[in-house]
C-alpha cells in the first residue's frame, strides 16, 4: 500500500501537534518547492534520504504496443531518484 499526501499529513499533525490545515500547509509548500526547484532543472538533495535529479532523454525510436508500429518519441525530461545509503540500509534491514 503507497503512503498518502493525506496520511503524510496525519503524521505531521500527529507528531508535531500541528492542526490539520497547518499540517496540510506544510507539506504543500514543501511539494511547491521540490517541484519549482526541479522545474528550474536543479537537482533536489534530502540528506539522509536521497536525491531527486532531472535527465535529459533523446529521441528514440519506440514501438506502439496496440498496433505495433514504429514511431519515434520525442526528446524529454524525467525526474530520477537516488535513494541515500543510510536510506538504502533502513529499507533493506541493515
Amino acid at each position: 500500500m503507497a503512503l498518502t499526501k493525506a496520511q503524510i499529513v496525519a503524521s505531521v499533525q500527529e507528531e508535531l501537534h500541528f492542526s490539520k490545515s497547518r499540517s496540510a500547509e506544510i507539506i504543500e509548500t514543501i511539494l511547491e518547492i521540490i517541484k519549482r526547484t526541479l522545474e528550474t532543472g536543479d537537482d533536489v538533495l534530502i540528506s539522509g534520504f536521497g536525491k531527486f535529479c532531472v535527465k535529459n532523454k533523446k529521441e528514440r525510436r519506440g514501438r506502439n504496443p496496440a498496433t505495433g508500429e514504429d514511431l519515434m518519441l520525442n526528446p524529454r525530461k524525467v525526474v530520477t531518484f537516488k535513494c541515500s545509503g543510510k536510506l538504502r540500509e533502513k529499507v533493506n534491514g541493515s
